[in-house]
């Protein structure tokens, strides 16, 4: 039997990323396109995701590149399956067609840019797009927090307007589903906790609590707008007279935008000692985007999150 799906167990948040790596392997290896991993760290990823068996993998790249790559850093490719191309544009392309034929239930992010590798998946004639907007999600553990949560969006929409935004929530509120958490408590970030018209993000927030009274936005209870004391701290909240089931007990944390979620993200990583694993969902196949500067056990437990949710996939197609 499987251990508990990693995010089951509210208030045991504790070594997030190996639990989601455990859960993983007890799965069958998804067929992964890694998308030209023509450097040491996300070759090294890949075969190593491999050996875990958390991926089957599928190597899009120039094979003249990966075996100079494989070579120099010691790196055995042995049986994996390599997709020649002449570059990175091609194994984007050349990805994104593998992932729409159904050859591949998921994508990851090699050595070329996130903009690339995305500009090559999003547009309607890839055929991975589903009805929703496609976002990204930060799984996230902090030594100071009782639960392992979600940021979103800190990677894709950059401004995201009020209809981005629903799906941006939905998403995310599906991951949390998929990975235990029963009914997602989601707080709508913002500067301050009450809905002011000179503040678009508050007003975003307001409309996205009542779409969710109104059956819009499903399977989470939302609150917002919270600052993001009061979204955390349940002391913060009662000092400001914030009633409320999501403050100091939030699941996901909802940005306003791309730049506070991203720099959000990056200072739990860098100064509150985050542990951290992304995706990308809204897509018909999950999508590792890793960052050059991750380290090693991140972008494992990313590979997990994309295998737990192409399982969940074949089932559930989204």
């Amino acid at each position: 039997m499987s251990p508990a799906l990693p995010l089951a167990r509210p208030g045991q948040s504790q070594d997030l990323l190996q639990g989601l790596i455990r859960y993983a392997q007890g799965l069958p290896a998804v067929r992964t396109g890694v998308v030209h991993p023509c450097d040491a760290v996300s070759l090294a990823a890949a075969l190593e995701a491999k050996a875990l068996g958390l991926i089957a993998p599928v190597l899009i790249a120039p094979r003249s590149k990966l075996e100079s790559v494989a070579q120099q850093e010691g790196l055995v490719l042995g049986d994996v399956e390599i997709e020649d191309v002449p570059h990175s544009h091609a194994a984007a392309a050349k990805g994104a067609e593998l992932a729409a034929a159904g050859e591949v239930q998921a994508l990851m992010k090699g050595s070329l840019h996130t903009d690339e590798l995305m500009s090559a998946i999003l547009p309607s004639s890839a055929g991975l797009r589903t009805k929703r907007r496609v976002s990204h999600c930060f799984l996230m553990q902090v030594p100071t927090y009782p639960r392992a949560f979600i940021i979103t969006d800190a990677a894709i929409n950059i401004a995201p307007d009020l209809l981005a935004k629903a799906d941006i929530v939905q998403n995310a509120i599906d991951l949390a589903r998929v990975l235990g958490v029963e009914s997602p408590k989601v707080a709508l970030l913002a500067a301050v906790e009450t809905v002011s018209p000179h503040m678009q993000a508050t007003m975003d927030a307001a409309i996205l609590c009542k779409m969710a009274d109104r059956g819009q936005i499903s399977g989470g209870v939302l609150d917002g707008p919270l600052a993001f004391d009061n979204a955390i701290s349940s002391e913060a909240a009662q000092i400001k007279g914030i009633h409320s089931e999501v403050a100091g007990a939030a699941d996901i944390l909802v940005a306003p935008d791309l730049e506070s979620g991203n720099m959000l993200a990056k200072q739990l990583e860098y100064l509150g000692n985050a542990h951290s694993a992304g995706i990308v969902v809204g897509a018909k196949v999950p999508i590792v985007l890793t960052s050059r500067a991750d380290p090693k056990l991140s972008r494992l437990a990313s590979c997990a999150v994309a295998a737990i949710l192409a399982q969940h996939y074949r089932g559930n197609p989204p």
